[in-house]
């Protein structure tokens, strides 16, 4: 950057707030900020740990999976959602890094504003569409390539996936960014005949589904519980351990017609690789379990954040789906450790 005093002749002719910042020994400090932050914003100054600014806000979320500061320090380009300051706001800050640990936080206005825990950016649907979605439809394009100059009959199959893959990207990208639609929990729902028919629709290759005890009945949209299902299961299969474990001896099995359905559709590839998933009753809800390899206890609070995947092909909106419809219907979720080491998630109404 150049001198402070040419930074803050250029700062100020921005109506928004604007802070210039360098990190020093990791953190982010301000080195200069334009008259509409010092307007807006309580006893700020030169010097001071741009964090100053984020303490201010009752509600400060980033559009990336680390916290703002983090990304703030490491220079990366994303939006920071803030809201929760007296009568301003919310604020949708960008940043915007240079060279040398430097930077500027550039704050707009945000009008009918979605919290970001309702609706990611749009750097993460960008990413999404641009590179999620590009990598089936190559696939799909080199397909009907080979299909023309072959004649051979089996790449279709290859490109019918492909489609599967590109709709439900689709379908998971408009669900996170523009389902507002209220949820209507006035059916009378059975938790085993959603988690069965979940089942039936997910690719589940060998993996077997278990159901446990006699699950209830609830209030709940009965699409979106589907949904809930089709994203938990997913999650399990995608996640699965390289290695299935034993059932306890008195698993009570009731999900063979569904795993038969399955099998119909995928190969048998190798049984050792298979995961098992349990539906199970809890006191005043259920639970969602699986004997793989589960979700480190430093992941747990980042697997529901739109676009955090641990997968090249993941869009990462999976999870952060099940954490809307849970939140819709006003229940609760809990993210643990099964006591076989796989993941268990808790639903209580």
């Amino acid at each position: 950057m150049t001198n402070e005093h040419s930074i803050e002749i250029t700062l100020d002719e921005f109506p928004d707030p604007v802070i210039a910042c360098t990190v020093e020994d990791g953190v982010p400090r301000i080195t200069a900020l334009n008259g509409a932050s010092g307007s807006i914003f309580d006893s700020i100054s030169c010097g001071m740990p741009v964090e100053t600014i984020f303490e201010q806000f009752s509600v400060v979320n980033s559009t990336g999976s680390e916290k703002p500061v983090t990304h703030l320090s490491r220079g990366d380009s994303v939006g920071i959602y803030l809201d929760g300051i007296g009568e301003e706001g919310p604020f949708f800050a960008r940043i915007i890094p240079t060279d040398d640990d430097s930077g500027y936080l550039v704050f707009s206005g945000v009008s009918q504003c979605l919290e970001i825990a309702e609706a990611p950016a749009v750097d993460q649907v960008s990413s999404v569409i641009s590179h999620d979605l590009r990598n089936p439809l190559d696939v799909a394009k080199a397909h009907l390539r080979a299909a023309r100059e072959t004649g051979e009959t089996e790449h279709f199959d290859a490109v019918a996936d492909a489609h599967d893959r590109m709709e439900r990207i689709i379908r998971d990208v408009l669900t996170i960014t523009r389902d507002n639609t209220p949820v209507d929990p006035l059916d009378t729902v059975s938790i085993e005949a959603a988690a069965k028919d979940a089942w039936a629709s997910v690719d589940t290759n060998d993996a077997t589904l278990n159901i446990r005890e006699p699950l209830p009945t609830t209030s709940a949209d009965a699409d979106r519980l589907q949904r809930l299902f089709e994203n938990l299961f997913r999650n399990s299969v995608e996640h699965g351990s390289t290695s299935s474990r034993a059932e306890p001896d008195d698993a009570v099995e009731h999900g063979s017609d569904v795993d038969e359905r399955a099998r119909e559709r995928e190969p048998e590839t190798d049984s050792g690789r298979a995961v098992a998933v349990s539906v199970g009753a809890l006191e005043g809800g259920f639970y969602v379990a699986d004997d793989g390899p589960g979700i480190p206890s430093k992941e747990q609070n980042r697997v529901f954040d739109p676009g955090y995947s641990t997968r090249d092909d993941g869009t990462g909106l999976g999870l952060a789906i099940v954490d809307r419809i849970v939140a819709a219907h006003g229940w609760e979720l809990t993210l643990t450790t099964a006591t076989n080491g796989g993941a268990r998630f808790e639903i209580r109404f």
